[in-house]
């Protein structure tokens, strides 16, 4: 579990599940990691104003055995240039050109956070489960929602019968006529977490086969979703509306179209054939 190269990315991607106790920490160690690399557990404590045992737990967490564990994670990652995401925060003074570069700079480290932490077979299994499925419907709420139809959009004419629903309701109404040879592409993130997990419910006891995009690192979704494709989401910076995450997934479907029209391209029988079950 541990991943001494992803440590500030993992905390980036559970920034927005956290408690206020436990973004102090986050922001203390994404603010001065190289300043923790000389510090104990208990001179951290003090400065954050907790507990050293909240320190401990906080590195749990994030999937390290304890303190020294993290530090190590730091030292591996820190020896690289990197830039937190706490510096880009847009402040009342920044004219246009600063505000823009901070966008630019951000969405492009969260695409390379992403590719940091993607796992390509899971690419592979969702290409193939969506070139052999009879039917793909793609939900997201809210924000996801803007996500979901950009698929529909994209995959108009692809020979791949689609779908997209951003209603709740009709979302949960649709998802209880998928069968078994369907899929529910479920678009989710941290502003539509409970519609998210009420259609894949419904998706799956109708049999429904679920592929999960999501930037939540711990939902109920991700230990029961046959593929769960994971995106880091930007969280240092409160916004309804994470312009970062959607941007990633918006390209993570167009990642998935163009292999799908790849996978698509004629073959003979035998070819076509095959793979259905690579």
């Amino acid at each position: 579990m541990e991943q001494p190269q992803q440590c500030l990315i993992r905390i980036q991607s559970f920034y927005p599940e956290f408690n206020e106790t436990e973004k102090k920490i986050a922001d203390y160690i994404l603010t001065t990691p190289e300043k923790i690399m000389n510090q104990t557990i208990t001179q951290v404590a003090e400065e954050v104003g907790v507990a050293s045992s909240t320190i401990f737990r906080f590195c749990q967490r994030m999937g390290f055995t304890g303190y020294q564990k993290l530090k190590i994670a730091l030292a591996s990652e820190i020896a690289a240039p990197i830039r937190s995401m706490v510096q880009e925060k847009i402040q009342e003074q920044d004219n246009e050109r600063a505000v823009t570069e901070k966008i630019f700079n951000t969405s492009i480290r969260t695409f390379q956070d992403t590719i940091q932490t993607m796992d390509f077979s899971l690419i592979k299994k969702a290409v193939n489960a969506m070139t052999a499925a009879e039917k793909v419907e793609f939900y997201g709420t809210g924000n996801s929602g803007i996500v979901a139809l950009d698929a529909h959009h994209k995959f108009i004419g692809s020979g791949l019968s689609t779908v997209a629903y951003t209603d709740p309701y009709l979302q949960r109404r649709a998802a209880s006529q998928l069968s078994e040879n369907d899929i529910a592409f479920i678009i989710s993130g941290s502003d539509a977490a409970d519609e998210a997990l009420e259609v894949f419910n419904a998706a799956k006891e109708a049999g429904a086969k679920t592929i999960v995009m999501t930037n939540i690192m711990r939902t109920p979704m991700n230990k029961r979703a046959d593929i769960i494709l994971r995106t880091i989401s930007n969280g240092i910076e409160s916004r309804t509306d994470d312009m970062y995450s959607r941007i990633v997934q918006m390209s993570l479907i167009d990642a998935l179209y163009t292999n799908i029209m790849k996978a698509r391209k004629p073959a003979g029988p035998l070819g076509k054939f095959k793979k259905l079950f690579e």
